[in-house]
């Protein structure tokens, strides 16, 4: 972490969590963070679901809600981001305080609540997105709605043409019922319906799932029957967890998801479970705890082909997705791999 990443980080954890977020968008957008551009090699650029990635780092969904940071974000160093979650429907999200952020834990606890501008104003500003990068959008369902399948459609309906893939998030626990599109019956009723909508889109962009952790073992095999069935791109896993065990920080009883370092060990067996199920038959994106190069190639390990990250960057500043780029590729080239796929679910067994 630079020096300036340092200081900017001390200030920002003396206000508001969510004023210091916001606060964030703006500084990248006048320029006032590092602009590393991004690192590849040989070894960490791949072809995953149709799209050219230049390196496995991600930045997850929930930084960039409305769309506003596209631009200065994909110079941070990342190798794709995803932002939204976007929904029909603008709306405000859960009465504020909403996010927590746990220092002894290197964690937050968010229960935002698909706070968002919605679709039409995301829709505006991803048209204006740079020609070159990879950016994805969250699809998300409104609160109030009584058809939370056919929101994720609409969505997809007015922003696919701007962005290289789109997410099915069936798995943040802050919206009531929302979970329960991941059961075997919703879930494929839902997914069909998305790839019917994304069939007939001039752009006929890649569709990830994103899951939850707190899953079972037998919802898991589920859930990789469904993505077979429907014929789906890639899997997101996973999102934050409403388990609070270990937890230090005294904000560690507040309502909605746990993200950060504490939901490593669960997201990376759920991940591993999955992959054992799908047997390299869809890509996988692996999330949560990641903050460091090491972490990263644990998910590799595990069975993703990619990663993201968001909640580290509030601990180790947005320098960390180059950082953990440049010292993954040497990480692969140490243990022997001259490419990442080579990687690529080689410690599935060590996580089961």
């Amino acid at each position: 972490m630079k020096l300036i990443e340092k200081v900017g980080l001390r200030l920002l954890y003396r206000t508001d969590p969510e004023r210091a977020h916001d606060l964030a968008i703006r500084a990248l957008n006048l320029g006032l963070t590092s602009k590393p551009g991004v690192y590849t090699s040989t070894r960490l650029a791949q072809n995953l679901a149709g799209l050219e990635f230049p390196n496995p780092v991600g930045l997850a969904a929930g930084f960039d809600k409305n769309a506003q940071a596209i631009a200065p974000l994909l110079r941070s160093g990342f190798g794709f981001i995803e932002v939204g979650a976007a929904t029909p429907k603008p709306q405000d999200g859960n009465q504020k305080p909403r996010l927590f952020r746990l220092n002894e834990d290197y964690a937050s606890i968010n229960r935002f609540g698909f706070n968002n501008a919605g679709m039409q104003i995301i829709s505006e500003r991803l048209a204006l997105r740079p020609p070159v990068g990879i950016v994805g959008l969250n699809l998300g369902a409104n609160k109030d709605s009584s058809y939370h399948a056919v929101d994720f459609i609409k969505v997809l309906e007015t922003c696919g043409k701007y962005i290289d893939f789109a997410t099915v998030n069936v798995s943040s626990p802050n919206t009531e019922k929302l979970r329960d599109l991941q059961g075997e019956k919703a879930l494929t009723s839902l997914l069909a319906g998305v790839m019917r909508t994304r069939d007939a889109l001039e752009k006929q962009i890649p569709i990830f799932l994103k899951i939850a952790p707190d899953l079972t073992n037998e919802e898991i095999v589920q859930i990789a029957q469904v993505a077979r069935k429907t014929r789906i791109d890639a899997i997101i896993a996973t999102n934050t967890t409403v388990d609070r065990t270990g937890l230090k920080s005294e904000y560690r009883s507040q309502k909605g998801g746990l993200s950060g370092k504490p939901l490593l060990e669960r997201s990376t067996q759920v991940l591993a479970k999955l992959a054992y199920e799908l047997d390299g038959s869809i890509p996988l994106i692996g999330v949560g705890g990641i903050d460091s190069a090491q972490s990263a190639f644990e998910k590799i390990r595990a069975g993703a082909s990619a990663v993201q990250l968001y909640t580290a960057l509030v601990f180790h500043g947005l320098s960390l997705a180059y950082d953990i780029a440049e010292e993954l590729d040497q990480i692969l080239e140490n243990n022997g791999f001259s490419h990442i796929s080579q990687a690529v679910g080689t410690g599935i067994r060590d996580y089961l």
